[in-house]
């Protein structure tokens, strides 16, 4: 499947850089787009959501599977190799989750009232930190 199939079937598209788009998870009510898509050389598309959802379940919203955006592997030897988000991308999700969480907590300490959404708002904010600290998280192999 191509990247422009893909994107077609997406809202909130907008390209990131070379072969690199974010959009709105149709998974979930996403306001803004926690959605990465990335198109690799080889045929494949990645697609991770900031917000924590599952990719089987990004596809199914969809009506797509893992197989329809990854190519077959050729051979018994052929192995994918793992593919890490730009660090600029990963800096500026993290710049702006850390500051929804700091305005929040400003209005939490000055006590005003907080509403659910904005609640709601605190608990992706979190939620995103924490995907996102689990993706650039060193893997550590075992002797």
């Amino acid at each position: 499947m191509s990247a422009e199939n893909l994107l077609n079937r997406l809202s909130g598209v907008r390209e990131t850089g070379n072969g690199k788009y974010a959009a709105r998870c149709p998974a979930h009510d996403d306001r803004s787009p926690s959605l990465a898509i990335k198109e690799c050389g080889d045929g494949r598309l990645l697609i991770h959501c900031f917000a924590g959802c599952e990719t089987e379940d990004v596809l199914a919203s969809i009506g797509l599977t893992f197989s329809e955006i990854m190519p077959e592997r050729i051979g018994s030897n052929h192995s994918y190799r793992l593919q890490r988000f730009d660090p600029r991308q990963v800096l500026a999700t993290l710049d702006h989750e850390s500051l929804c969480v700091a305005i929040i907590g400003a209005d939490f300490l000055k006590h005003r009232a907080i509403d659910v959404p904005t609640w709601n708002r605190l608990s992706e904010a979190v939620r995103r930190i924490n995907t996102t600290r689990a993706l650039t998280a060193p893997v550590k192999h075992r002797p």
